[in-house]
């Protein structure tokens, strides 16, 4: 097997975030295929997951996040069970294995099966060495280390069967937001995406906002007008006429702006065109529960700094950097440990 050196990796991965930018013919048709056999692939999300993912491989994030990266001279064969909930939300993982000189051995989600391979094809075109790193399975055998992400539930099978070796094991996590009354129209529009894109489907989707006690709901709810397209996908639409029906008939209250149902909870993970919300006096007190709730939660976004809380700028969740590994769980050093 041939041996794989940064600059290479480096220049191969800035080609790709270079081919993402100007999506040719080819792309634009798996695209087009990719949202005829997964509605929630519209061609307007996976753009987003595109563009997004054109972002994450700029060239001087690539220099500065390898750095961290060793690449092994002993590559060992990881197993990887992707999701397939938003487009290419795999795509990192993948990359982690390449660029350490793993091998990479992947279970495709079915949600997210032309999308992936189309890109990772693109990479072999670009370094073909990076061929004999890349195995596609039905199932996983024969491997080393395994990283698989899943839900609560399917967690507990992937202890069960993958506990003996290396492993990262991912469940449910939720992203919230926390907002003061300060906030302009325009963070309140990039909230809105950090709310709403991939229809909220995404372990960095916001599905709870903290407001202080006796916020306007107005302030909130009118900047999100430009998001009103979205009923018109007919899942969502049926996700939102749902679970309206359901606070209705149990006269539990709520708010609802014809495609966003708000409504006071406590939980972190909200229904499908629902989103939580909670009161506050002081902001330390929301610092004190994400604190406690940390194992639960992806992200946070505000547009102020708030003390022990690792927090995002608004409209910045959905756009991931390469060092902002899932479940915070550092995907690189792990790897890097397979070699000791």
């Amino acid at each position: 097997m041939s041996s794989l050196r940064k600059e290479q990796l480096i220049s191969a991965f800035k080609q790709l975030g270079l081919y993402l930018q100007h999506p040719n013919e080819a792309l634009i048709a798996v695209i087009d295929s990719a949202s005829n056999s997964n509605a929630w692939f519209t061609s307007t999300e996976v753009n987003k997951a595109v563009k997004a993912l054109a972002e994450m491989l700029d060239g001087q994030d690539l220099a500065e996040w390898f750095e961290t990266v060793e690449i092994t001279s002993n590559p060992k064969t990881v197993g990887l069970i992707l999701a397939g909930n938003i487009p290419l939300v795999g795509f990192h993982d993948v990359m982690c294995v390449l660029a350490t000189g793993n091998i990479a051995q992947i279970k495709l989600s079915s949600s997210d099966n032309k999308l992936l391979p189309f890109l990772l094809n693109q990479l072999v075109k670009i370094l073909p060495e990076l061929q004999n790193h890349l195995v596609y399975v039905e199932q996983l055998k024969n491997f080393d280390a395994v990283i698989a992400t899943g839900s609560n539930n399917t967690s507990r099978y992937f202890e069960y069967y993958f506990g003996k070796v290396p492993n990262i094991i991912r469940r449910n996590r939720n992203s919230v937001a926390i907002l003061t009354g300060s906030e302009s129209e325009a963070e309140i529009e990039a909230l809105g995406h950090d709310i709403l894109d991939y229809f909220g489907m995404g372990c960095r989707s916001i599905s709870k906002i903290f407001i202080p006690k006796n916020y306007e709901i107005r302030k909130f709810f009118e900047p999100l007008e430009q998001f009103h397209d979205i009923i018109n996908h007919f899942k969502y639409n049926n996700n939102y006429d749902y679970n309206k029906s359901i606070y209705l008939v149990n006269q539990q209250a709520h708010y609802d702006n014809g495609f966003l149902l708000l409504k006071e909870d406590e939980g972190l993970s909200s229904p499908l065109a629902v989103l939580y919300y909670e009161t506050y006096g002081e902001v330390k007190e929301v610092a004190k529960k994400l604190n406690q709730q940390e194992e639960q939660i992806q992200c946070i976004v505000a547009n102020t700094a708030v003390q022990h809380l690792e927090v995002l700028p608004f409209g910045q969740s959905q756009r991931p950097k390469l060092w902002d590994y899932a479940d915070n769980v550092n995907t690189i050093a792990f790897l890097n440990n397979l070699a000791n």
